[in-house]
């Protein structure tokens, strides 16, 4: 049994305008730093613009680079 899955969306919100949406793995950037505060993802609202910029604790690490997200890593 075969299941078709088409392409990962993540559910994010903007602090700005509150918006809530779905991105796709191109929308998104993961940067892995040396350190937990250094670790985070970002994308741009599309609903007001804003850059948004989030902590990435270890599971969404996992699920960011399982969905296909790019990864950064900084020293």
């Amino acid at each position: 049994m075969s299941q078709k899955s088409g392409p990962v969306a993540f559910k994010a919100s903007c602090p700005d305008c509150r918006a809530r949406f779905e991105l796709d793995a191109g929308a998104l950037r993961l940067v892995i730093g040396g350190s937990r505060r250094a670790t985070f993802y970002s994308f741009t609202c599309p609903e007001c613009g804003a850059s948004v910029r989030k902590p990435a604790g270890e599971r969404i690490v996992e699920l960011l680079t399982g969905g296909g997200v790019s990864t950064l890593r900084s020293v």
